[in-house]
């Protein structure tokens, strides 16, 4: 019930707010740096934690798959094979998802129908499926679920490592799970605050002194196309140049919508990206029952999977990182890692899926596409406007309500053993 719960929330507002407080008293803080986006950007989520990797799989029949076996075991076998942790064990009582409709019994007396899976960004670039049961799942992060949809979208701060290639932030419209390729901690930003696209997560006034400052409206996504194309990594957290001038701000919106549209696979503008003829890559070997290594050829370019053969895979795609990590080796080492003999992990197709490779076109062709106009995305790097400016706009610092998540009060959630909750 809240009532129970809205303290212990409110006092890790309060902890995270002083936190963040804490680490930008630490920083440097010269008059023409970049504002944090976390100054204009004020309310953000931690990575979610799922505490067993047996819940998120690339394929929704994997999942169904572990689901009956698990409730088809008893006592101590179906203690085993759920994985307890500190924060959830077949005895937890925990309400359910908002806007999922799973059950809230014990998950000990569950004997139920598999929840029906739904996408998540399990890292990026890569979309996987998730049970959306909150007896399942450590951390979460409940208000996320809460505003997500239609027509939300979640920038994904990346944790800062130095020396590393990459971008600063990521935008997904699936959940994002958040968790940094390199371990590092990174935040979520949900574009709205609210269900529906309603009341932007940005600073009070930002927009409109954005949109008097360049003569033209701006809107919640031109913000987001902006740190698309701008955001700068930083060891105290993303920043974010704003420039003095109209055409840098409208070239930056340009790119960075591309950029952003690239990254949702089209969802922005109902074209799904491709690259030019004769640069588009094709499966000339089919991808064997279960391969082990992926390897690259550069003057060839092209990707071995195994021994299945996909070209031409341009160097901008297999060179594509994030914290460090090559996006690529990563998504194949999701879905070729090792499981445990005998464990919910080790349940899965029991060979190479066609679709998996369809997949793995669309990634090359996504990091092909971004990477070849990464260099551009450098021109947009100094700003004009900073702090002070921005403080003396009346913009900074931001409210500490807008670091809180905002009440929604038309959500109907059920409580653990079937309870109804008040939100």
């Amino acid at each position: 019930m809240r009532g129970v719960t809205e303290a212990p929330r409110a006092e890790a507002h309060r902890a995270e707010a002083h936190r963040i407080d804490a680490r930008r008293a630490e920083a440097p803080r010269a008059d023409d740096a970049p504002p944090h986006l976390d100054e204009l950007m004020p309310w953000s989520v931690a990575p979610l934690r799922f505490g067993r990797a047996w819940i998120v799989a690339p394929d929704a029949r994997t999942l169904r798959t572990r689901w009956d076996r698990l409730v088809a075991a008893e006592g101590a076998e179906r203690e085993a094979l759920f994985r307890p942790s500190r924060a959830r064990t077949p005895a937890s009582a925990v309400g359910a998802l908002p806007g999922q409709r799973t059950g809230t019994t014990r998950f000990a007396r569950e004997s139920g129908p598999c929840p029906e899976p739904v996408r998540v960004a399990h890292g990026p670039f890569d979309e996987q499926w998730l049970l959306p049961d909150h007896r399942l799942i450590d951390t979460a992060r409940p208000e996320l679920w809460r505003v997500a949809g239609e027509p939300q979208l979640f920038a994904v701060e990346q944790g800062y490592v130095p020396g590393a290639a990459g971008p600063a932030l990521l935008v997904t419209g699936a959940l994002p799970e958040g968790r940094s390729p390199a371990g590092r901690p990174g935040r979520i930003r949900p574009l709205f605050r609210r269900p529906g696209g309603r009341e932007p997560n940005l600073a009070p006034g930002l927009l409109e002194f954005l949109g008097k400052r360049y003569g033209c409206e701006v809107g919640a996504r031109d913000w987001l196309a902006w740190t698309v194309a701008a955001a700068l990594p930083s060891p105290t957290g993303c920043r974010v140049p704003l420039p003095g001038d109209r055409e840098v701000w409208a070239a930056g919106v340009a790119l960075g919508g591309e950029l952003a549209d690239v990254q949702l696979r089209g969802a922005l503008s109902g074209t799904r990206p491709r690259l030019p003829g004769g640069r588009r890559p094709y499966v000339r070997a089919a991808v064997p029952a279960r391969p082990a290594t992926m390897t690259y050829d550069s003057e060839a370019e092209v990707l071995d999977v195994g021994g299945g053969v996909i070209s031409p895979v341009p160097a901008e795609a297999w060179e594509y990182r994030v914290g460090g990590v090559r996006v690529l080796e990563q998504w194949f080492a999701h879905r070729t890692a090792p499981a445990e003999p005998g464990s919910l992990e080790a349940i899965g197709p029991a060979a190479w899926p066609r679709e998996w490779t369809s997949e793995l076109l669309d990634l090359v062709t996504v990091l092909a596409l971004l990477g070849a106009r990464e260099p551009e995305r450098a021109a947009f790097a100094a700003g004009a406007v900073g702090r002070e400016e921005l403080h003396a706009a009346g913009i900074l610092p931001p409210p500490s309500a807008s670091r809180r998540p905002a009440s929604v009060l038309d959500h109907q959630e059920e409580g653990p053993e079937g309870q109804f909750m008040l939100l």
